[in-house]
């Protein structure tokens, strides 16, 4: 499976960016109706980016909170910056594959094509149990741009009203 969307990021940096969290993100299916299963349902994290920085972060989130393979409550991830236009400033391509044809399988997080960050089922601490609870299942997309929070930090007086992510596309491949 692959996730990919075309994004720009709201195009709002500095001061004015204080406590703007957008991100392109997955849950597991299981989590709806239930919303004490987190993280063990599993959490990717196709991009996500705070207080307007020229920084895109992807990230699992899997196991138990706190702690467990996936360092709950901060996840296994890695973050690039966005070449050529900042993220803010046009669209780029996040994309994040979901390879269980592979041995280790892996999950790989792409910027623009390039790939820059993977995480694989035979990372330190993950076991098959915790692996396949986080992705060998359906998953809900959600797009969104969340104000304020425990990584951004709260909106100041200075924050910016109302700056929208902008959306090419989203699509989904299926093997």
């Amino acid at each position: 499976m692959a996730v990919e969307a075309s994004i720009q990021m709201p195009n709002v940096t500095g001061r004015a960016a204080q406590g703007y969290w957008p991100a392109f993100w997955m849950l597991g299916s299981a989590f709806r109706g239930n919303y004490n299963n987190w993280p063990g349902v599993g959490e990717i994290d196709g991009m996500e980016n705070v207080n307007g920085t020229n920084t895109e972060y992807g990230t699992l989130h899997c196991g138990v909170n706190p702690g467990g393979p996936c360092n709950e409550t901060n996840g296994l991830g890695g973050n690039t910056p966005c070449s050529g236009t900042t993220c803010q400033a046009s669209f780029h391509t996040y994309r994040v594959e979901v390879d269980r044809s592979t041995s280790p399988e892996q999950i790989r997080w792409y910027l623009d094509g390039v790939e820059f960050w993977h995480v694989a089922s035979n990372n330190p601490g993950m076991d098959a149990t915790t692996w396949a609870n986080a992705v060998d299942h359906s998953f809900f997309i959600i797009l969104d741009v969340a104000m304020g929070g425990s990584w951004p930090g709260n909106p100041t007086g200075a924050t910016a009203s109302g700056i929208p992510m902008l959306i090419d596309y989203v699509h989904v491949y299926t093997a």
